[in-house]
């Protein structure tokens, strides 16, 4: 009988697992340091390397001496509303893994926008369950396409970051099936992930590490996942509970509540060796796919064809650029000349802060995009309101490197560190370098100003500094952890330390040590910190009337505002969804002398826009990715139009229905049950600024017809479309569905089905969207099973979720 490749690659497990005794079993269910499981030469096992990779792949070392691609952040992904596009993205994430190394990315995030208060949102998809599902699974089928595979996370209701590793979200089944899981659900059906992820967070009074019941009965047992399960670092707890609970890998390591730990539970009788077994299994499958198990076929023997990673960064952004406002076509930017206004156009913040930093080898900004796409003497700029109103990571005007020495103070290694950041965890320290050995590290190098004025220079971390500028120390103490805060050192708020007044285009010295105290109880070595500037303060006022002087003489002001690494970053939430510094007085002040003023909006998730009816266009380009000055001056040139549609409501926090993330005596409560993102306006009578889906290009298009059949899997609507514009476009048709009879326990209406297609001017163009069955269905509390409602339904269809262009009438 001729067996199939799962097969052939299930025997060899078998046989592999046969051979190993009961240690070496459950050491490979530990992290044997940061990134990595330990190698099994005696069957044939070589280490597994993970690391993380929303929007590139790190690798195992925090440094920019190993340079990523860096894609738009996931917001922006899920903003093209293209499945293929994240397959495609996928592929070449796959590539940068197997160039550094790397065996399984830590992505997809399918966590929820339940709360436009998530400080994390960037990493995330959508506030939609059945958006955020196609994207994932887009992303994930690309990525293990290349070979390597996924860790679709953070499962589940892991969405906000307070309190994070012990909140206990309390969620209603129907709003958990619903929305939560569905996303996993999706990408399990349809991707096959090799992995999971899962959180920190408890659900219902169980941490998810030992969530038996969501992991063993629903994922495994209902959906038939057969992947692995990896615990998100230090999220496990307990070593029979997780196993019990189903998680087959506790990270990182050396010291996890697996490896030896597991071992003396069977011995003791508190596990069982049959469970063990049935983790390793699963582990050794992930390691047969992936190539690395001795004897059995990788799920793809040849990779896919080579991916040019700018080109691909560069349309994906273009692609993800959502045009939400643009009265009397201000965009395409007319002939003539213009003056770019903001700090963010100069210093560009291309990723959100926290897990999925990256060092691309380039950042191109709006500035450098838009100087290279104008005619000379056409471009003006001025930096007009500077959204960092505290001290930031050191960036392009230091040149540094890490100097390790030993206690005699010796040098026993170097390493860069262009951003003045330091995040060495486990093994990853420069070469030549232990933690038994390590004693200092000096951050030290020049600093060159670009304005003359009084520096300001300070510490973000947790240790011993000396701080010194110019020859002169300025600090030298301790800087206390904050106070029941895990993640303080990684996450936590800078410390002015110094001011020395400096001359632009003057290098100077500068010097940041700090001691390095080994903590023998930490379940693994992390040495974190980081040196932080601000340039000179000028007068608000000040830098807001040169910008209205250059906007003055200019045909259009284009506006840079953007969001911070205090504003979104891995966590923290937010407090509030204003921009940060003087940003929103810039804006009506250029716009009050230029009625050209187009405002790019530079965030990752949501922010208020109080001045959006004052300008002639808005812009969303969301974390951009390194190539986004680039595809940001494709787009204003007209060269290629903004594909985006929003994936999330945008609109004021006053207005928003669900904005709670604060537990309550450690516990949060979804209230709201399944009414969060546009189900939760909608409920709630509330017009938000810009609606879920919406999105405009720069064509129009008229939809002509819409057909609605039913199949044996669910609906399908056939819509017709014409492109009445003047130029070729691209168009997401979306398709909507509402009870004929409204029924307050269901949202009034709810995205059930999208597609894209292309056409020329004048042409017409025809897609199929089919509507999936569980489109129909609700998730049944009483029977714990999903119920077919029946009856008739208004199908919408059109270009947002309030834009319905053209409806039609289906009974199920």
């Amino acid at each position: 009988m001729v067996r199939t490749a799962e097969e052939r690659r299930a025997a060899v497990v078998e046989a592999a697992l046969g051979r190993l005794g009961l240690d070496a079993k459950t050491r490979l269910l530990a992290g044997q340091d940061m990134w990595s499981l330990p190698a099994l030469p005696e069957i044939g096992l070589a280490s597994l390397v993970m690391s993380d990779g929303p929007i590139g792949v790190r690798g195992v070392r925090w440094t920019a001496d190993d340079p990523s691609i860096a894609l738009p952040s996931p917001t922006a992904l899920a903003a093209t509303w293209d499945p293929g596009l994240a397959h495609r993205a996928g592929v070449l994430l796959a590539q940068e893994a197997r160039r550094k190394g790397v065996h399984v990315l830590l992505a997809p995030t399918v966590n929820l926008h339940r709360s436009p208060l998530g400080g994390r949102h960037f990493e995330a998809y959508s506030e939609d369950p059945y958006l955020t599902g196609r994207i994932g699974a887009g992303y994930v089928t690309g990525v293990q396409s290349g070979g390597v595979g996924t860790t679709v996370k953070h499962f589940v209701a892991n969405d906000a970051e307070t309190d994070r590793f012990t909140v206990d979200n309390r969620v209603g089944e129907r709003a958990l099936r619903e929305l939560y899981l569905a996303p996993f659900e999706a990408i399990v059906a349809t991707a096959r992930p090799w992995g999971v992820m899962t959180a920190y967070n408890s659900v219902n009074g169980t941490t998810m590490t030992e969530h038996r019941r969501l992991v063993q009965e629903v994922l495994r047992g209902e959906w038939g996942f057969d992947g692995i399960n990896v615990s998100d670092w230090n999220a496990a707890r307990s070593t029979a509970g997780a196993l019990l609970g189903g998680l087959d890998i506790a990270m990182p390591g050396p010291r996890t509540v697996y490896g030896p730990a597991l071992a003396r539970a069977v011995r003791d009788g508190e596990a069982e060796e049959t469970a063990v077994d049935e983790a390793v299994r699963r582990v050794l499958l992930l390691a047969a796919r992936v190539g690395l198990l001795e004897g059995a076929e990788p799920a793809v023997p040849e990779p896919p064809a080579a991916v040019d990673g700018e080109a691909l960064a560069r349309e994906l952004a273009r692609r993800s650029f959502v045009l939400v406002r643009n009265e009397g076509g201000a965009l395409p930017l007319k002939p003539g000349t213009v003056a770019l206004i903001g700090a963010a156009a100069r210093d560009a913040r291309v990723l959100g802060g926290g897990a999925a930093t990256v060092f691309p080898e380039r950042i191109v900004s709006p500035l450098d995009g838009l100087t290279a796409a104008l005619p000379d003497g056409t471009l003006s700029y001025a930096v007009g309101a500077d959204p960092n109103t505290e001290l930031a990571t050191a960036g392009r005007d230091f040149d540094l490197r890490a100097v390790c020495r030993d206690a005699d103070g010796t040098v026993i290694g170097t390493r860069n560190a262009p951003d003045g950041h330091i995040q060495w965890m486990g093994a990853d320290l420069p070469e030549g370098v232990t933690h038994d050995t390590l004693h200092t590290i000096e951050l030290t190098g020049t600093f060159t100003p670009r304005a003359t004025g009084r520096h300001t220079f300070g510490t973000r971390g947790v240790g011993a500094f000396t701080l010194t500028v110019d020859g002169t120390t300025h600090y030298d103490g301790v800087q206390p952890p904050r106070e029941n805060d895990p993640f303080g050192a990684f996450f936590g708020g800078p410390v002015p330390r110094a001011e020395a007044d400096l001359t632009a285009g003057v290098p100077v010295g500068v010097s940041l040590t700090r001691i390095v105290h080994r903590t023998p109880d930490r379940p693994m070595p992390v040495i974190t910190f980081t040196l932080v500037h601000q340039e000179p303060p000028r007068d608000p006022d000040e830098l807001i009337a040169e910008a209205v002087e250059t906007a003055r003489g200019a045909d259009t002001a284009v506006v840079v505002v953007a969001t911070t690494e205090r504003v979104e970053s891995e966590g923290f939430d937010r407090e509030d969804l204003r921009l940060p510094g003087r940003q929103d007085d810039l804006v009506r002040a250029v716009a009050a002398v230029n009625p050209d003023t187009v405002v790019i909006v530079n965030s990752g998730s949501p922010v208020e826009l109080p001045w959006r009816e004052d300008v002639a266009a808005v812009l969303l380009s969301w974390f951009p990715g390194q190539e986004g000055g680039a595809a940001l001056a494709d787009v204003l040139t007209g060269a290629h139009e903004p594909g985006g549609r929003l994936p999330t409501t945008w609109g004021s926090l006053a207005d928003a229905p669900v904005t709670r993330v604060v537990p309550t005596d450690g516990a949060l409560a979804y209230d709201e049950d399944v009414f969060i993102g546009h189900r939760a306006w909608r409920r709630a009578g509330r017009t938000p600024s810009y609606p879920f889906g919406h999105g405009l290009g720069y064509t129009d298009w008229t939809y002509e017809s819409a057909e609605a059949g039913a199949t044996a899997d669910g609906v399908t609507v056939t819509v017709r479309v014409r492109n009445t514009g003047d130029r070729p476009g691209r168009e997401v048709v979306q398709v909507y569905l509402a009870p004929s009879e409204p029924d307050p326990a269901r949202p009034a209406r709810w995205l059930a089905g999208f597609a894209s297609v292309e056409a020329g001017p004048g042409e017409r163009a025809e897609v199929t969207v089919e509507l999936p069955r569980r489109a129909f269905e609700i998730w049944d509390e009483a029977a714990a099973s999903w119920s077919y409602v029946k009856g008739s339904y208004e199908i919408g269809v059109g270009r947002s979720i309030e834009d319905r262009r053209i409806t039609a009438t289906i009974n199920v």
